[in-house]
């Protein structure tokens, strides 16, 4: 088929899907309500089903009331025999998929099923959808007259007792659809290499000879391949390789840092950046507008959700339904999923910024935040303030973590920092002083545990060396496009990891 056909019949296809869209844009709390009741009769006769009476459950509260709110160790045991072949416990369809989930560098690791309707209903569709809002935004794309560079965590898929587990980017590409897999570059097997460092040199190989179009995955790798990228070429930007590049479709980690870095890169005003909001447990939001931070959320992808607002006096365990959200709170998400989570907490926050539709910006992690001193700082409050510092100085930042310096004594509490850059600021100091104003003018509490030194003195700031980040993971086997930095710790272990590897080094 020619590319302009394909082109033409592809936007086509896939504009079609914005008027399913536009059903949970005009009745939201419907389409949640009956999400919610189509799973629950679907999923009667599992050993759930049967545990809370799912078969008399006509109302959302009474579901609240009987399904307790569930964090992974909960449902550990059940997704354990699971994998080693028992199936009808929590969805009554066979799963034979496991996402290794790396949402934290810990070293414990945690097995989230995937059904076949997740596959379809949720991640597949949500690919669709994707490309379905940025063509009603972008009329004039030409974005299937090339291919889409993936950057994926893909490592091998491994068989246990009948059942697979990989990283989710495995599954989703052992089971690619054919249309996908046609319109993406690298291959599948270069996708699916294990060995991060080969597998980029690779992609590099691969790619460089594609009309590439557009761009797909974390901020963080996806910085570190373009570079090399540039670095193999001899290029000055991305568009002397790929002219007809037009879209940046990224997620998993805060774009804030990396925004600048990449507008470097990509230096014309008419490149757009969409940001996703994917996990392994599901995926829930997409922008939907040019220019935008905020993502609209995904209402039809067989997942119903609920909301824990962090600053409530009430239990950690009373979540409120979608209709009861208010604008501007801190919520941590539940969801109830087509993959058989129930009242499932992810560990993400959100706040909404518009419920018509509903909209929302993501906060952080309920437990990547750092409260020790009372100052409630979250990853919202540290991208903004190394945004507006890197503004400042004219620094870049690569990646950084952050934790207390506990009170001992008399001596008061403060937080200390460890930032690789890719341009160092030119004073340190002076770097310090304006990151504590940011964190003071972004975060009332903060400021107040600040004041006067009352409870927490000046941060302090070290400049990591370079490369300190990417072989710290290394050293964990943890490289690739899934894996995380912690960005902020209510413990020191990742600190004082990674302060130990900087000062071998220096030494």
């Amino acid at each position: 088929m020619p590319i302009p056909l394909f082109n033409s019949i592809a936007s086509w296809l896939l504009r079609k899907r914005y008027h399913q869209i536009e059903l949970f844009l005009k009745y939201p709390l419907d389409v949640q309500d009956e999400v919610l009741r189509q799973l629950l009769d679907f999923s009667q006769e599992t050993m759930i089903g049967k545990q809370y009476g799912f078969e008399d459950l006509p109302k959302y509260e009474e579901f609240r009331n009987r399904v307790p709110i569930v964090g992974y160790e909960d449902v550990a045991p059940m997704i354990e025999r699971t994998r080693r072949g028992e199936q009808n416990l929590f969805w009554p369809t066979t799963i034979k998929w496991f996402a290794k989930s790396s949402g934290t560098t810990n070293a414990k690791s945690k097995f989230i099923p995937v059904s076949n309707e997740a596959l379809e209903d949720c991640h597949y569709k949500s690919s669709k959808d994707l490309l379905c809002l940025y063509l009603n935004n972008n009329e004039n794309s030409q974005l299937f007259t090339g291919k889409s560079l993936r950057l994926g965590g893909s490592k091998e898929l491994y068989e246990d007792n009948g059942t697979f587990f990989g990283d989710l980017s495995a599954i989703l590409i052992d089971n690619m659809p054919l249309w996908a897999e046609y319109s993406s570059t690298p291959s599948s097997k270069v996708s699916l290499m294990s060995e991060w460092e080969s597998k980029l040199e690779a992609i590099i190989e691969e790619s460089i000879q594609e009309n590439v179009t557009s761009l797909a995955g974390v901020p963080s790798w996806m910085l570190v391949l373009l570079n090399q990228v540039l670095e193999k070429t001899g290029k000055n930007h991305l568009f002397e390789i790929w002219e007809n590049l037009e879209v940046y479709f990224h997620g998993g980690v805060s774009f804030t840092p990396y925004k600048n870095q990449y507008k470097n890169l990509l230096p014309r005003k008419k490149f757009n950046f969409y940001e996703t909001y994917n996990a392994s447990e599901g995926f829930f939001g997409i922008q939907d507008r040019n220019n935008s931070d905020e993502l609209l959320l995904m209402l039809d992808y067989g997942i119903f959700y609920e909301f824990i607002p962090m600053d409530s006096n009430r239990s950690e365990d009373w979540a409120i339904p979608l209709w009861e959200v208010e604008l501007g709170v801190n919520y941590a998400i539940v969801i109830t999923t087509n993959a058989g989570l129930w009242r499932y907490k992810i560990g993400d926050t959100v706040r909404f910024t518009s419920k018509n539709p509903y909209r929302i910006k993501i906060t952080g992690r309920t437990k990547h935040h750092i409260n020790v001193f009372g100052e409630e700082l979250i990853i919202e409050n540290a991208e903004e303030a190394l945004r507006q510092i890197c503004q400042k100085t004219d620094a870049e930042i690569m990646d950084y973590t952050a934790a207390p310096i506990f009170m001992t004594g008399k001596e008061k509490g403060a937080h200390e920092w460890i930032i690789e850059f890719r341009k160092p600021p030119e004073d340190v100091a002076y770097f310090t002083e304006v990151l504590d104003n940011a964190l003071k003018s972004l975060n009332s509490d903060y400021e107040a545990k600040r004041y006067n030194n009352i409870t927490l003195k000046m941060p302090k700031v070290h400049v990591a060396r370079k490369n300190l980040f990417h072989d710290w993971l290394k050293s964990k086997n943890k490289l690739g496009g899934q894996h995380k930095i912690p960005r902020l710790s209510n413990e020191r272990d990742y600190l004082d990891e990674l302060l130990r590897m900087n000062m071998e080094t220096k030494v």
